[in-house]
């Protein structure tokens, strides 16, 4: 018997420090090479590693939200053969281990994607964000029937349990709150890298809020004539790539505000080209893919590229650089949109634009009262490097854009 020290491994992109996520495993176990073996997370990403060797497990280091350091002792294993893994010794180095793919954020989090189902006996199958779910329910996995292949435990699986609990007592005045009726979430990984860029965003940048109403009648015609259109099964025009193609035309007259500050070298960081955050809401909270390019992509074009990247940030399957290095960020509630709003900055960036809802209500036009559909337009800036008058003027140019769609495809 020999025993093999795995360390903490190094994922990438500078990181010195990395936080347990969850444990699929415990000290004890028996653990085959390449199974999932624990979760970690950067500032970047969520990675399932996998097991490095095949043997008992003697000891794992760190709890769920604990942040250790690159290189250091993460698990030790006691081995069958008289050799560590590759050939080195217990104290040496691990070997790359492998980890499944992870979907990266810039700046919101994401988290690993789902591997596929494998036959793992004795363990239960299940995809990282499916635990993440069945803890946050406080839902064992072990008491949980899997309705997926190979008796895999789904995502639905974990919702018709959560569903099936009976609802908590409500606690009255002047009684103590009975443990019962509680449940505790430690915030970790994903939430805890949103909670603390929402709160950096809000304590260092200090936010210009800018609230515009906009006439999208002739807008909301020209959609429907191009919804139309559309061959059968292709997905409708939403608003996004007509505002986007509006940005693509304003930041060319507003280059402030398609930027990035880089804090370290005290340096505003204007981009010619636009790469367009999409803040997209999945299973897993906030992410921002990116339309990179926009500047160069016809509505066609940025409509299906907003399609595919928020549709890869909800799976999980989107690539690192497919999440990251937006240089504006627009943001929309769908039908949930409201009157108003005031969107975060999508830090290092210095403007956000978001979509309200749209509805029909009786206006002023052309001196008689008519049935006009208004929508607004709520928008953030970094104060400190955009100017008041610059950010209305901004969203007063793209207003006149959207107003009179046609101008979005002047050049």
């Amino acid at each position: 018997m020999s025993r093999y020290v795995f360390r903490v491994p190094d994922l990438g992109e500078g990181t010195v420090a990395a936080e347990v996520v969850a444990w699929h495993v415990k000290a004890g176990d028996f653990v085959k090479e390449d199974s999932p073996f624990v979760e970690l997370a950067t500032d970047k990403a969520v990675v399932e590693v996998h097991a490095p060797a095949t043997g008992r497990l003697v000891s794992v280091s760190g709890e769920p939200g604990d942040s250790l350091a690159v290189g250091s002792e993460l698990a030790v294993f006691e081995l069958d053969g008289a050799a560590s893994p590759g050939g080195e010794s217990p104290a040496a180095s691990n070997p790359p281990p492998a980890v499944a793919a992870a979907a990266p954020v810039s700046p919101a989090p994401a988290v690993a994607a789902d591997p596929a189902p494998t036959a793992s006996a004795g363990r239960i199958q299940a995809s990282p964000a499916t635990r993440r779910r069945a803890r946050e329910a406080g839902l064992e996995l072990t008491s949980l029937p899997g309705t997926g292949p190979g008796g895999r435990i789904t995502r639905e699986d974990v919702e018709a349990a959560r569903a099936a609990r009976p609802a908590a007592r409500p606690a009255t005045a002047g009684t103590a709150v009975d443990a019962a009726d509680t449940t505790e979430i430690k915030i970790i990984g994903v939430r805890r890298v949103i909670a603390e860029r929402m709160t950096e965003a809000k304590r260092s940048i200090p936010h210009f809020s800018y609230v515009e109403e906009i006439d999208v009648t002739e807008l909301e015609a020209l959609r429907a004539h191009l919804n139309e259109r559309q061959p059968k099964g292709v997905p409708s025009f939403s608003y996004l790539p007509f505002l986007v193609l509006g940005l693509v035309q304003v930041l060319r007259e507003f280059p402030q505000c398609n930027a990035l500050y880089d804090a370290q070298r005290g340096v505003i960081v204007r981009h010619r080209a636009v790469h367009v955050g999409v803040a997209t809401q999945t299973p897993d909270g906030l992410k921002v893919p990116v339309v990179r390019n926009a500047e160069r992509l016809s509505l066609e074009g940025v409509a299906t590229e907003i399609r595919r990247v928020a549709d890869a940030a909800r799976r999980n399957t989107a690539q690192r650089h497919e999440l990251s290095g937006s240089t504006i960020t627009v943001t929309s509630l769908g039908r949930l949109g409201g009157i108003a709003s005031t969107p975060v900055i999508n830090m290092p960036e210095v403007a956000i634009v978001g979509v309200n809802k749209a509805v029909e209500r009786p206006v002023v036009h052309q001196g008689a009262i008519a049935i006009r559909r208004i929508m607004n337009l709520s928008s953030s800036f970094d104060h400190r490097f955009v100017d008041g008058y610059d950010a209305a003027a901004m969203i007063q140019a793209l207003k006149e854009r959207l107003e009179h769609p046609a101008r979005i495809f002047m050049p």
